[in-house]
């Protein structure tokens, strides 16, 4: 698990230093976002994925690496506006930002351990593929709750779904990151 703590942690600064820094480009804009705009924006990400994976043939030069980081960054984004509402004008500035940025991670990064525990680690079994099919199922099950206004019967809510595709992104950019031996 020590492994494991260390390399998500590297992820972590990774998907932080490109949020901070887009923070810097373009400000808080994202909070506008409703959460259904949120969820099409990873789904883009993740329809890409796939398809570089089944085509492995590309028009762009962005490869899985950067759409994974899109995937956690835009999934936490979606938590901080389930948390803070959506707001009608940028209104975090970068230091407030990434505190609850980081709030947010920590929460993800504590149900990995617990899940992780459990699981003995399977993740480390799995295919990068997927890690991408199981987002995307998870898009689709965030749609659905979303269509249904948010309620669900017995189900997980939407951010439960957003926690376990940030963690599966970060499994993927884990795998993507290891050296082929």
């Amino acid at each position: 698990m020590e492994v494991t703590k260390k390399q998500y942690q590297t992820v972590t600064v990774q998907c932080r230093s490109l949020f901070k820094n887009k923070m810097s480009d373009y400000g808080a804009a994202w909070r506008i976002l409703r959460l259904p705009s949120l969820t099409d924006q990873i789904f883009i990400k993740a329809q890409r994925i796939r398809s570089l994976q089944i085509n492995k043939e590309q028009m762009v030069a962005e490869g899985q690496e950067s759409e994974f980081i899109g995937i956690v960054n835009y999934s936490i984004m979606a938590l901080i506006q389930i948390d803070k509402g959506i707001a009608e004008q940028p209104d975090l500035n970068v230091d407030d930002a990434l505190l609850l940025y980081d709030a947010q991670f920590q929460i993800i990064f504590d149900l990995m351990m617990k899940k992780n525990h459990d699981y003995g680690e399977a993740w480390r079994d799995m295919r990068v593929s997927s890690l991408t099919d199981l987002i995307l199922q998870k898009l689709l099950r965030v749609k659905q709750i979303e269509e249904n206004s948010g309620k669900t019967l017995v189900s997980e809510g939407i951010d439960a779904n957003y926690h376990d595709m940030v963690n599966y992104a970060v499994f993927a950019l884990i795998h993507l990151q290891q050296p082929v031996t």
